[in-house]
């Protein structure tokens, strides 16, 4: 017999600001603890010395993590120059330094070759996994790891600041699977330098934002039902995808995993734009979502149903 999950069946999502020297784990498990929750996942890791926006789902809100990870993400990063480091950030040691610091001139000169698609090599110490192993381990071993370009979306880079000579401070808007911490290196590398990331802060997180996300520890000192009132529905996360209204009786379909066809559902939905075959929708009833689904010919397919 399957051994029962303990703890509270919570669903929905809570947007935290996470603090620095903490793993994002760290984070989830102790505001899981709080309010004795059964399942609880995060919506994209944060190092230990970065801080900001860490969204937690819970319960039938993990079936939308991947959402929010595919999602947009904007960062506040502080690049400092003269000193590369191991890790790419200021947790590593120093390995190469360089006397020459950059103006803003030459700064801002160069951005537009980091903005748009571009190729980029991960962090050495970053979870790619290459021949089934995790970078970071292989690196913290000091064994040879040699990570491929791939392909990366950044969709807007502006320079804000330069309190001092030594240091730059960017503005960032990413899509998937960026890497501050390269990026920062590869800035200083085409201007001649060498750099790591002194600080980073994420200010935003799919639809969650810095002004919505309650600091860890504020969080931890509020009673579990006065944090319970600040959970945001399991459908947050979904906000930039197609959402098709229910019946009742095609809503009950769905959730039992029968498809329910299209065209009736599609009218009724007033959608803005088409639906394309094999895209994803959100399937409500009222407020409710349903399922999430593929559109395939003229049916509806449940793919992951919320129970909720």
């Amino acid at each position: 017999m399957a051994r029962r999950r303990r703890g509270k069946i919570i669903s929905g999502w809570l947007a935290v600001d996470k603090p620095l020297e903490i793993t994002s784990s760290t984070v989830v498990n102790q505001v899981r603890r709080l309010l004795d929750a059964a399942k609880a996942g995060h919506g994209g890791t944060l190092d230990p010395l970065a801080t900001g926006v860490l969204p937690i789902a819970f319960g039938e809100a993990t079936k939308t993590v991947a959402y929010v990870m595919d999602g947009s993400k904007s960062y506040r990063v502080t690049l400092k120059f003269g000193e590369s480091r191991t890790t790419d950030d200021a947790e590593g040691e120093v390995n190469a330094t360089s006397d020459h610091r950059p103006t803003r001139e030459e700064i801002e000169a160069v951005l537009c070759e980091f903005t748009g698609e571009i190729q980029q090599v991960p962090p050495k110490f970053s979870a790619i996994k290459v021949n089934g192993k995790r970078a970071y381990d292989l690196a913290r071993r000091d064994e040879d790891v040699v990570l491929k370009a791939r392909p990366i979306l950044i969709k807007d880079l502006r320079l804000v600041d330069m309190p001092d000579r030594d240091h730059a401070v960017f503005d960032v808007i990413s899509g998937k699977g960026a890497y501050m911490r390269s990026l920062a290196r590869d800035i200083a590398l085409r201007l001649g330098s060498v750099g790591h990331i002194s600080a980073l802060r994420r200010t935003s997180a799919g639809p969650f934002a810095e002004g919505d996300s309650i600091p860890l520890q504020t969080l931890l000192e509020m009673d579990p039902e006065a944090v319970m009132e600040k959970l945001l529905p399991v459908e947050t996360a979904l906000d930039d995808i197609p959402a098709l209204a229910l019946t009742e009786v095609e809503a009950q379909r769905l959730a039992s995993g029968q498809p329910v066809g299209l065209l009736a559902v599609a009218k009724r939905s007033d959608l803005g734009t088409p639906v394309a075959q094999d895209g994803i929708v959100c399937a409500m009833l009222n407020d409710r979502a349903v399922a999430l689904a593929e559109i395939h010919g003229g049916e509806i397919r449940p793919v992951r149903v919320f129970n909720l």
